[in-house]
């Protein structure tokens, strides 16, 4: 088959070796004869065919020698060209067995085979329609969600308004983070970027579609050149891509659900753009040849050759993705050189005409965008599912082809076999080092040189003259001079231990002579003396040896442990020299003329059941990696990308990488204006049409922001004047009560109404709560006992009587008294704070101006006692609160300050209500407290230190009541009663999953364990054997636990608070948190 003739039947040809690579990567059988009978009997059908290889009765069909020639020429999972068989070899299994199962196998490929007649439609395609079906289903649903439910927008659009240039995310619409992944990777190629947004489609289809490619094709190309101008020119953080996945599903008829392999999605993507493309290429060129921009985009070329039993054969084939085998290497370049090798080939590269067979592949053309598919998934035989391989594998981030292209074939051949012979080198030499490091006979081996220093140093140790059991005496303590022997042998093989340990006050002195209770014992305390006693050995020592004996062995020892070592570190230094060589086999210049640079790497994480996926891309212009995670997109570095992507480590693993090449800059570089010669960017990329487009978008997004500044502005003019409306009505109700207790407590009127009715006691009426109350009760009269306290300190001590003397003095003693508690350490169990907003100010700083005012009102507050000496002091702080002006106190940041104490209480109550529900278990209520004071919290520690509470304290118990609703709701699925786990799984949907992108947002490394705790716990259950309802809601479930780190989702209303009084709340907070100091520490 030539070329040629591979590019015009290409369409046909890709979909069975599609399939064919799938079916050899999810069972694991590389038997080629096998894997086509399968794909026959099942007519294409995937699960068919696992069905039918996983049965144990699946039979091998024997072929001719013409028959396993030609398929041996298109067996390898590497090639997208191959002839399809599927239409013209169905196996009837109706004939000789006639049970259920044959039957109904016979009717699937009955109805598979009419149904792709009749719709032009392949089983494949309907697999991709379920899915995409399951997630435009759940897009659907979630769009009659409100907004305060998990998978809403936020209402403010200022929330999703795009900052400057950044890059635009992709809305995740149910389940739909891989097209994401996968199309954010194909728009940060700009040439790709550029072909999309400049297609127009055929002139002679815009009447009406000749074909179902062309009635599919065409308005999807249509609504991806839409997505793509909004990702450009948007004035919004991300945007919907709704409509493009809504024409993918419709491109299909399907109403079943199936699990689709997200490779088979860009597969797919990528033959729909090109024959897209196609179209568009064979109208402009009618006569000549057209070239189809993605295939010269995304394809190349690669020879095959090779050797069937004594016969040799080469064949050129083209590829698009090229799939890797991840399992058993440790990186990229091990990988590539076992997939460009089958086989023994040691026939290829002799004269003679063995029966040995195999076959090698070397790339011809390379394309400029070369992408290779990790496969990282196998299935499981015992289990009957697929399994996610968590390897490490390695990839650099510049990639040189050389050693795999056609030209360099005999260099390279020449260079494998001089790495394979050091390899056998470096073997025998790591299993010489091998005997060296763990020397003996035993199970339990250790380093030679160590094993020759330890007879060094037995021989060398002092010799004793007695038995090790001889010279203990049991009656003494050990180290004792003096005691009685052991017991006979018999006695004290029974029982050694008790002798010892009975040698304490109780046995010695029943047991040891006069002489030696006269005599001093030295006590040997084991836990206290930093050494032995020096008449006990340190270490076992020979019993006799001669001076010539020691002498001798000692220089033994020594000379054979200087060889050992000598030994040692030549072999260590020649692998690590091998080692070397081989890493540098490639790096002479002529090998590196073919440098790849990495692009982007999809990331997936999750198990094969279920996940999530987002893209690492690079951007040249800003030199950096680029996250983009569904609608957030941050910047990154190589170090996450290493952590997420090589695998190993956690879930988390590449499973596509996206190469460019690095001698094409044109792939990535930004389009010039020919007249100007600036960088086209932004709006000026777009043709008119797109343009027109976007700026509709726009307007409706500005029309939106516009909507909802003017209803938060009349909000806001609402509050203030029922602020206003209820001032007012207060200080009548005010007025009034001042004039009736005038009346009753004398006959004739008295002065001092005249400060009641001035206009500036409105201001004072607006006090916060804690400051004033309408009767002496709960704050105010503990607030009104402090400020009778100071006036009385300051009367005994001031020598002037005045009222405005007396105010200054006992001001100035309520502050020096709220200073000592501002400045004084406290425990946990005790704030200050809460006991006076003076100390919350001082602590926090607060201008000097905004304390006097708040001092003067405490000392202005009508509720102090009614004696002569408080009335006249509380007229003149109310006095002097007339006299400030308004430039002296903005009255704007008074109250800012005030709000943000009022906030600290409410954070408080917050916390407080919180802890006390999960120190009583009761975690389902705790867990909206601790949420809503932890975000407060963090709110009022992002203008100061000493605004909020412990941030580290909160996360602890909001990370741990998370865990433990987690825990609870996994025991409730474990039970399988229904009720149990719907309720489990309600717990998990209502309250754990919304809560998880709070944990995951600030990248604490806790949190992110935490997180990672949690998923592990339930991907688990995926191995496991349980009903089918149970799998079934597992299922449904998984992708929402493993796919919620994309955005911060809104929440119902805060709970309601309890009001407080400082003194009932500085009491519940003592009691509450001296409770949780007692926890340990570990624990909190």
């Amino acid at each position: 088959m030539t070329v040629e003739q591979n590019v015009l039947q290409q369409h046909s040809q890709k979909h069975q070796q599609t399939l064919l690579n799938q079916l050899r990567e999810i069972t694991g059988t590389t038997d080629i004869q096998l894997l086509q009978q399968a794909l026959q009997v099942s007519s294409g059908d995937l699960a068919e065919a696992v069905a039918f290889l996983t049965e144990k009765n699946a039979k091998v069909p024997q072929q001719d020698e013409t028959t396993y020639y030609q398929t041996s020429q298109v067996a390898s999972d590497r090639y997208i060209s191959v002839g399809s068989q599927a239409d013209t070899n169905v196996i009837d299994l109706t004939g000789d067995d006639k049970d259920d199962l044959q039957r109904a196998i016979a009717l699937s490929l009955e109805e598979s085979s009419r149904a792709f007649r009749e719709t032009g439609i392949t089983d494949e395609e309907q697999a991709i329609s379920r899915v995409l079906e399951a997630s435009i289903a759940e897009n659907k649903a979630s769009l009659k969600r409100t907004h305060t439910e998990v998978w809403s927008d936020s209402p403010n659009p200022h929330d999703r308004k795009r900052i400057d240039n950044c890059p635009v995310g992709l809305k995740n619409v149910g389940n739909t983070c891989w097209f994401s992944a996968v199309i954010q990777s194909l728009f940060n190629l700009l040439e790709f970027q550029r072909l999309v947004l400049n297609y127009s489609p055929p002139a002679r289809v815009h009447d009406l579609p000749r074909n179902q490619k062309e009635h599919r094709n065409l308005p999807f190309m249509q609504e991806l050149r839409h997505l793509f101008s909004l990702m450009v020119g948007s004035k919004r953080k991300y945007v919907d891509p709704s409509r493009a996945v809504e024409i993918l599903k419709d491109a299909f008829k399907s109403s079943e659900s199936q699990q689709q392999d997200v490779s088979e999605f860009t597969h797919k993507l990528l033959d729909w753009l090109e024959d897209a493309f196609q179209m568009k290429a064979e109208e402009d060129r009618e006569e000549e040849k057209p070239k189809n921009p993605m295939v010269e985009l995304f394809y190349g070329r690669f020879l095959a050759v090779g050797v069937l039993e004594g016969k040799k054969f080469e064949n050129t084939e083209m590829f698009g993705q090229y799939p890797l085998q991840v399992n058993g290497f440790k990186d990229l370049h091990e990988c590539l050189e076992a997939a460009m090798i089958e086989g023994e080939i040691e026939s290829l590269h002799s004269a003679e005409n063995s029966a040995r067979s195999g076959q090698e592949h070397w790339f011809t053309e390379l394309p400029p965008v070369l992408t290779f598919e990790l496969s990282r998934f196998e299935f499981n035989q015992a289990l009957g599912r697929p399994e996610k391989i968590h390897n490490k594998l390695e990839f650099p981030s510049m990639l040189y082809m050389d050693r795999y292209m056609d030209r360099n074939r005999e260099i390279t051949r020449i260079k494998r076999e001089e790495i394979r012979r050091l390899k056998e080198h470096l073997t025998l030499l790591q299993q010489r080092l091998e005997r060296y490091l763990s020397y003996g006979s035993g199970p339990k081996r250790f380093p030679l040189a160590d094993v020759l220093q330890y007879a060094m140093e037995f021989a060398s140790s002092k010799p004793v003259c007695t038995s090790p059991v001889d010279d203990i005496d049991s009656s003494a303590p050990p180290g004792g001079t003096t005691g009685q022997p052991l017991p006979p042998p018999s006695t004290a093989e029974q029982d050694p231990l008790p002798p010892l340990e009975s040698s304490g006050s109780a046995s010695a002195p029943t047991t040891a002579p006069t002489t030696a209770q006269q005599q001093r014992v030295p006590i040997h305390k084991p836990f206290t003396q930093s050494r032995l006693p020096p008449d006990l050995p340190m270490h076992p020592a020979p019993r006799h040896i001669t001076e010539e004996e020691l002498r001798v062995l000692e220089g033994c020892l020594h000379r054979w442990r200087s060889e050992v070592e000598n030994d040692t570190r030549d072999l260590q230094g020649s692998i690590t020299r091998i080692h070397r060589t081989i890493e540098l086999m490639y790096s002479d210049k002529s090998m590196m003329q073919v440098p790849y640079r990495l692009h982007a790497v999809l990331v997936h994480e999750g198990q094969a059941n279920a996940g999530h996926y987002w893209a690492y891309i690079y951007d040249p212009h800003q030199r950096c990696w680029m996250k983009y995670n569904d609608i957030s997109v941050t910047k990154s570095s190589w170090e996450e990308l290493v952590r997420d992507s090589f695998g190993g480590y956690r879930n988390a693993s590449a499973y596509c990488l996206m190469y460019i090449n690095d001698k094409k800059p044109f792939l990535i570089e930004e389009e010039f204006d020919k007249e100007t010669g600036q960088v086209l960017s932004g709006m000026d990329k777009l043709p008119p049409d797109l343009k027109q487009y976007v700026k509709e978008d726009n307007e409706l997004f500005d029309k939106e922001v516009v909507e909802w500044d003017t209803l938060q502005a009349r909000k806001a003019q609402q509050e203030k004047l029922a602020l206003a409306a209820a001032a007012a009505a207060a200080a009548a109700a005010a007025a009034a009560s001042a004039a009736s207790s005038t009346s009753t407590t004398s006959s004739s009127p008295q002065p001092m109404s005249t400060e009641s009715t001035t206009p500036d006691n409105t201001v004072l009426q607006q006090e916060p709560e804690y400051m004033e109350q309408p009767s002496p009760t709960n704050d105010s009269k503990h607030l009104q006992e402090d400020t009778e306290r100071a006036i009385s300190r300051a009367a005994a001590e001031q020598e002037e009587r005045s009222p405005e003397a007396l105010l200054n003095a006992a001001i100035k003693l309520e502050y020096a008294r709220l200073l000592r508690f501002a400045q004084e350490d406290t425990t946990l169990e005790n704030d200050y704070r809460l006991q006076h907003i003076i100390v919350y100010f001082i602590q926090n700083q607060a201008p000097k101006k905004i304390l006097e005012r708040t001092l003067l009102t405490q000392f202005a507050d009508r509720n102090l006692a009614f004696d002569d000496r408080c009335k006249s002091i509380m007229n003149v702080a109310r006095a002097k609160l007339d006299l400030i002006k308004p430039e002296e106190v903005n009255m704007d940041e008074y109250e800012m300050w005030h709000q943000d104490y009022r906030n600290f209480r409410e954070t408080t109550i917050f916390m407080l209500t919180g802890l006390e529900f999960f120190q009583k278990t009761n975690y389902v209520e705790a867990l909206m407290y601790l949420i809503y004071s932890y975000q407060y919290n963090k709110e009022l520690l992002s203008k100061g230190l000493y605004r909020g509470h412990n941030e580290r304290l909160l996360g602890h118990y909001r990370r741990e009541c998370l865990l433990k609703l987690n825990e609870q709701a996994a025991a409730m699925f474990e039970s399988g009663e229904e009720p149990e786990v719907t309720t489990g799984l309600g717990i998990m949907n209502e309250l754990v999953v919304p809560c998880i992108p709070l944990l995951l947002f600030h990248d604490v490394e806790r949190d992110l364990l935490a997180v990672e705790d949690m998923r592990n716990r339930w991907c688990s259950y995926l191995g496991q054997e349980m009903e089918s309802n149970l799998q079934e809601k597992l299922t449904d479930f998984l992708p929402k636990l493993l796919d919620c780190s994309t955005e911060i989702k809104s929440f119902h209303d805060p709970p309601k608070l309890p009001t407080y009084s400082t003194l009932e709340l500085c009491e519940r907070f003592s009691r509450i948190m001296a409770a949780v100091a007692r926890t340990p520490t570990e624990e909190r």
